[in-house]
């Protein structure tokens, strides 16, 4: 078996590429990067009614946008393949009919099955969970290899296709533990070398429960819909039973490439929570460059028919910059700045109802004020607020707020007056002129 790391991530066609299975193809990735080995993406199609050419593409799509590259596959070719189970069939076939000729295996009409040895002990040091032994009579049924349909069985298939493929590494999910104790006795029996595994914590809800569509998406493809960044998900995913050793949260792919160890993937399950998803993608969303981010927001205000065409990037950029980090997704982000956009979706939200008049005429002659501040910064509108409203005896509150509703139409927002220097003085006497404030 070759020194270098080869790792493979087999994804079964039938679905679209999930976040447990994202999970794994990350770390198998990480591992790789880390190591400076080989990531191996190879197809298990075998599953021949549910499987199918559209969520193969669906599947590598998903992994591209998570940025998880590999170096042989079904696209990229390689030294091992074909790449995809249903191409392998012959390989199967061969090593099946071998063991049946070394007498450790039998036909059943059309199918052929594995002879369990009575009374092996089977053990193997799993990198997270450590030292497993069982005995082959606790597996208790001999083992199907080929299927009377002529197709072969996973903990087969699997095992011709690891060692034929030079994979040494073996991530997965723990679930697939139980599964081992075969797959070494397959390895034995064809006399190969067996290789490390390393079986990764179950991900669960926050109620403990397995990981299912109760607790909102599941597909990876639906976060990105969300407005989730790849750097977002690839983070948190990264963090899901996995520590650095001490309390940090938010890494970039390179930092992650660097620190990653199999020793520091933890036994205890993993928790999905989604509280901890959005700080993290909200992190990697601050950190953005700003023409990068407005093109993952663009899409979301035209979907909310946001007139954006009618303003340069520049212009939209900025607005992003001045909303300082809030929105946890681009989603949210698109959401919570429609105003730098259009005035009538803050029309739609506020029409200063709830101004006393005698606070509207206080409001009138302050903004006849605010609007001969020079330069228009949002320092100096500050210091001169603050001196009129000390002068006059009025609370800022009661200038702040309607001032933040009447540019706004919400009652949260970055600072107001780094608003109105964004906004300007000609939009900002336009929206205090429409609700009586000046």
């Amino acid at each position: 078996m070759t020194d270098t790391v080869r790792v493979r991530f087999a994804p079964s066609p039938t679905g679209a590429l999930h976040i447990g299975g994202g999970h794994t193809a990350l770390f198998n990735w990480l591992w790789a990067r880390h190591t400076g080995g080989k990531f191996i993406l190879r197809i298990e199609d075998t599953d021949r009614e549910r499987s199918t050419k559209e969520f193969e593409n669906t599947i590598l799509a998903g992994m591209k946008w998570l940025g998880l590259d590999w170096d042989e596959g079904p696209d990229v070719g390689g030294e091992y393949g074909p790449y995809r189970q249903s191409e392998r069939l012959d390989l199967y076939h061969k090593y099946a009919e071998q063991l049946v000729e070394e007498g450790k295996a039998y036909r059943e009409g059309p199918a052929i099955i594995y002879r369990l040895p009575e009374g092996e002990k089977i053990s193997f040091d799993d990198q997270v969970y450590g030292y497993i032994e069982v005995t082959s009579d606790s597996l208790l049924k001999d083992i199907v290899l080929i299927k009377s349909d002529g197709m072969p069985t996973y903990n087969y298939a699997v095992v011709v296709d690891d060692h034929c493929m030079n994979i040494n590494y073996v991530i997965r999910g723990e679930d697939h533990i139980s599964n081992t104790p075969k797959q070494i006795l397959l390895y034995r029996a064809l006399g190969w070398e067996v290789p490390t595994f390393a079986h990764l914590p179950m991900i669960l809800g926050k109620d403990k429960k397995k990981l299912s569509k109760r607790h909102g998406a599941t597909s990876v493809y639906e976060y990105r819909d969300q407005g989730y960044l790849p750097e977002g998900i690839f983070n948190f995913l990264a963090i899901l039973g996995w520590s650095a050793g001490d309390d940090r949260e938010v890494f970039s792919r390179e930092e992650l490439v660097e620190l990653f160890e199999l020793h520091r993937v933890t036994k205890k399950a993993a928790v999905f929570d989604t509280d901890k998803l959005n700080f993290v993608n909200q992190e990697h969303l601050k950190n953005m460059d700003p023409r990068e981010r407005l093109e993952l927001v663009k899409p979301f205000w035209k979907e909310a028919g946001l007139p954006v065409e009618d303003y340069s990037d520049e212009y939209l950029a900025q607005a992003l910059v001045v909303m300082g980090g809030r929105g946890r997704t681009t989603c949210e982000l698109a959401q919570y700045s429609d105003y730098f956009l259009s005035f009538d979706r803050v029309k739609e939200r506020y029409d200063a109802s709830d101004i006393p008049e005698d606070q509207k005429e206080m409001l009138k002659g302050f903004f006849a004020e605010f609007l001969k501040v020079r330069p228009w910064t949002h320092a100096a509108m500050e210091e001169m607020t603050r001196s009129w409203a000390a002068d006059k005896g009025v609370k800022l509150k009661l200038i702040a707020m309607p001032m933040r509703f009447a540019l706004t139409g919400v009652k949260v927002s970055p600072g107001i007056f780094e608003i109105a220097e964004f906004l300007g003085p000609e939009e900002l006497e336009k929206r205090l002129s429409w609700f009586g404030l000046v």
